[in-house]
Parts: C-alpha cells; structure tokens; sequence
C-alpha cells in the first residue's frame, strides 16, 4: 500500500522529535508536533503570491509580442504611408529627407520640390542650390540636397530613370541608408520589410522584444518575432503608437499600456539602450 509523502515525515516527527527544533518557526507549544504544523503554515501566503503574481508577469517573449500584434491592430487598422508621395521616387526623396525630420516637416517642404520635378529625369536638371533652398527647413540641406541631385543622376544613367526594386541596388545610392531602402521597399513596392529607427528600437527594448544594442540587432529580433506578412504593417503601427502613447518623454516603460501589460510590475523607469 503506497503512503502519503507527508506520512513519513510525520511518523518521524513524532519518534524523533529532537531535529524539528532546527525548523525556522517557533511555537510555546511544547509539544514537538505541533512545531512541525505551526511550519506549514509560513508556505501558504508565498504560494499564494506566486499564483496571484498574474500571467502578464511571466509573459514569455512570443505572448508579448502575440498581445502588441493584436492590441495595434485593434488601434490602427488602416495604417497609410505618413509621407505624402505621388510615386515611388517621391516616396524615395521624401524618405531621404525625413532624416533627423518630422514627417509633418517634410510634407510642408516635398510640394514645392516636386513641382519643380517628380521624377529622376527632371530631378537631375534642377540646380543643387535651388533643392538646398527648398529642402533647407528639414534640416541637413547641404548632404540631402546634393544626394537628390546626385541620384537622380545615377537612377538615369544606371536604372533608366526608375526607382530599383531591389534593397542592395537602393543601398548603393546616396543618401540611402539600410532604414531608408527598407521603406521604400516596404511602402514602395509592398516586399516584406521592417524598417527600424530609433523610435521602433526604443518601443521594442521597452516592450521585452529585443535587447539589442543597435537598430540592426532590433530589426533581425522582430522578424523573427512577428510573422513576415505582418511586418509592413507593424512598422508603422508601432510609429503610430509611439506617437500618440509611447513617446520619449511621455512614456518611461511604466505609463502607456502595452508597457503595463507586458511589464506590471516594472518598479523603475526603463532605460532603453541607444542605437
């Protein structure tokens, strides 16, 4: 007949009686017995705490980013391009020119460029001091004004004035960064990307889904966090969120929502690390 494990233990509790006076709990009863159930007790409230810490508490990485999927989508279902463009290589400049910029900035500045020229054909024709001064209010006018004019020249001579569908060929061109050329290609040409600024990082670091030390690493943990259909849509969702929630200022990881419910019991404002 198989016994209880507590049957044992209560056996020698009452032959033995000399080791239980080693147990942490005390009692002025004297008989030794009751030393050992005045023990039990002191387990309850810790098991209690454990079970009532919540789920949100020892969310694993993927139910965290299961929860940020499906809380965005709930808040931003339509997610539309915040750069004003006609077509592609207006998207492309308006991105370049996003640089350090405010989208808002770059749709007051893109209109009177692109009456100018909205292609790499005219773009190329339009003197370098004229774009300067029309792109100047974005900031970085010297370096954005000579790579508009510049790549515009090479999309002529080497892409026969088109924008390339391809993230090694938008690479190469000045001005394009690995964030920029994925934009393009996300919002361009619809191909799975996820671009990462320094604004996604921050999110990402906050939320428990990357702990990346650049943009770089962030981005490789998110693809392989959420399913590729989903990552053009997420980047702009997370953009969206961040603005209206989850700012630098305004969020520290212990405010807005997702930060709450990822992380409830986050006692100290979060520090993400800098790409």
């Amino acid at each position: 007949e198989s016994r209880h494990p507590l049957y044992f233990l209560t056996v020698s509790a009452v032959l033995y009686p000399w080791p239980l006076t080693i147990w942490p709990v005390q009692t002025k009863s004297t008989v030794h017995f009751r030393k050992w159930q005045s023990w039990v007790p002191t387990l309850q409230p810790i098991e209690r705490d454990f079970r009532n810490a919540g789920v949100a508490d020892h969310m694993l990485k993927h139910e965290r980013a299961s929860f940020v999927m499906q809380r965005l989508e709930q808040l931003y279902p339509n997610t539309p391009v915040p750069l004003n463009h006609n077509n592609i290589f207006e998207l492309l400049v308006a991105v370049l020119l996003s640089a350090q910029c405010t989208d808002e900035r770059v749709n007051q500045v893109t209109p009177a460029l692109f009456v100018l020229a909205d292609n790499a054909t005219e773009m190329q024709h339009v003197p370098q001091e004229v774009i300067y001064k029309i792109v100047r209010p974005c900031g970085l006018a010297p370096q954005k004004s000579k790579a508009i004019s510049t790549l515009s020249t090479i999309l002529v001579e080497q892409y026969g004035g088109d924008v390339p569908k391809n993230l090694a060929a938008l690479e190469t061109l000045p001005g394009v960064g690995h964030k920029t050329a994925s934009v393009v290609m996300s919002q361009g040409f619809g191909q799975p990307a996820f671009p990462v600024d320094t604004h996604i990082h921050r999110l990402a670091q906050r939320w428990g889904l990357t702990k990346g030390k650049n943009v770089v690493q962030t981005e490789r943990d998110l693809k392989k966090a959420f399913p590729k259909d989903a990552w053009n849509k997420l980047h702009l969702q997370i953009i969206f969120y961040g603005r209206e929630f989850c700012s630098a200022r305004g969020c520290d990881g212990r405010v807005c929502e997702i930060c709450t419910t990822c992380y409830p019991n986050r006692k100290t404002p979060f520090k993400a690390r800098k790409p």
